[in-house]
């Protein structure tokens, strides 16, 4: 779950970082409201959304009079909001952040995420804030500093310190940075996040630190844990078939291509992924049903893939362990006669209790192709979008 700027910087003040002060904005008639809980001026007025590269796309605006701020927060409230990240079809912004202008002399960059292959949390951190982390890794990978994290003990005083001398930060700050490294860490871990970022980072004319901008994502497998923040959730800012799909207990990622996935497995369903791109094609979704699903959870997996207008057939490739093979097959009937299921539709299964979801299936009047491997279900569904056999 990913937060806006505001909510981000409410839990840094929590934990005492140094953040502006700011107001949330959803309509117009409460900029002035806003001015008036900040009355010095200049402001900034920035677009939230959950996409980066805000600046750029004209989401970040100074305004240096009432009658200016009033005219910034019209243009941005209600923009469609496009950035690398938002892609081509951008993001309706229906909330501004209207915080006072800080000035300062420095921008610098720090973030903490997982670093899977180390199996610990990571401080990424460069003296070249403000810019895209992602560009500065491809064309300048020695400008990030780069510290590993004990996840049982936190980061150590003296890498923190290290840390802040490495970014070219003043000596005599030293003690204020490496508390700050330290409790974003604090906070990475209290929290269950996957990530936490500070960019810029800034440093002011006195020499202090500025948090001028922050992200937060928690862990959703976490979010148990930390139920005061769940209805922080912003679901104008997720796509609504991952919304309704967690609502089932289902895992599901929107993808860019034309066939629909349903697969019980978060590594079976990646090599259906790339066993049906193997062979020419590309997967609409990432659909993990798990070990438990229930032929009604089954059905409304169904559903959530053929709310995807892109898609033109559906690949279930189901291995059965802890989940039956006759219970997705009674859920395959039912989705596809609650839904008038047309669509071509390939089918694998193996495991517990096949026979009897083969029996089901052959019984029934479904029209669909039945493999007897992954590989020929994935060359199947895509033959069925493509019109063509793909080859091996």
């Amino acid at each position: 779950m990913k937060l806006h700027e505001y909510q981000a910087k409410e839990i840094l003040a929590k934990y005492g970082f140094p953040v502006s002060p700011g107001m949330m904005v959803k309509h117009l008639g409460e900029v002035d409201e806003a001015l008036k809980r900040f009355p010095e001026g200049p402001w900034v007025v920035k677009a939230q959304v959950h996409a980066g590269g805000r600046g750029k796309a004209g989401g970040v605006k100074l305004a240096k009079s009432d009658q200016e701020a009033r005219q910034k927060a019209s243009d941005i409230l209600g923009m469609t909001l496009v950035s690398p990240q938002t892609g081509p079809a951008g993001k309706l912004v229906k909330k501004i952040f209207i915080t006072p202008a800080v000035d300062y002399v420095k921008e610098l960059y720090v973030s903490v995420v997982l670093d899977r292959s180390h199996r610990c949390p990571v401080i990424l951190a460069s003296a070249e804030g403000g810019t895209e982390i992602e560009e500065l890794a491809a064309h300048k990978p020695e400008a990030i500093q780069k510290v590993y994290v004990d996840a049982a003990q936190g980061l150590h005083g003296y890498q923190a310190r290290q840390l802040h001398l490495a970014l070219g930060l003043p000596k005599d700050k030293v003690a204020q940075g490496a508390k700050l490294f330290q409790d974003m860490v604090r906070i990475f871990m209290d929290l269950d996040l996957s990530l936490i970022e500070v960019n810029p980072l800034v440093v002011l004319k006195d020499g202090n630190l500025h948090c001028l901008d922050a992200k937060i994502a928690f862990d959703d497998n976490g979010l148990g844990r930390h139920k005061e923040y769940a209805p922080w959730r912003d679901p104008d800012e997720e796509d609504a078939r991952e919304l309704q799909a967690s609502e089932f207990g289902l895992s599901y990622i929107s993808l860019d291509g034309n066939i629909g996935c349903l697969v019980n497995g978060a590594g079976l369903a990646m090599a259906t992924a790339d066993a049906i791109q193997h062979f020419g094609g590309s997967p609409a979704n990432f659909l993990d049903v798990g070990g438990g699903a229930t032929a009604k959870a089954v059905t409304q997996a169904f559903k959530i893939i053929l709310s995807d207008s892109r898609v033109k057939a559906i690949l279930v490739n189901i291995f059965g362990g802890i989940m039956k093979c006759d219970v997705i097959a009674q859920g395959i009937l039912e989705a596809a006669k609650e839904v008038g299921l047309t669509l071509p539709l390939t089918i694998r299964l193996e495991g517990t209790n096949v026979e009897k979801g083969k029996e089901l299936l052959a019984a029934s009047d479904l029209k669909y192709q039945f493999a007897s491997s992954m590989d020929e279900a994935a060359r199947a569904a895509v033959a069925a979008v493509t019109g063509r056999n793909s080859g091996s």
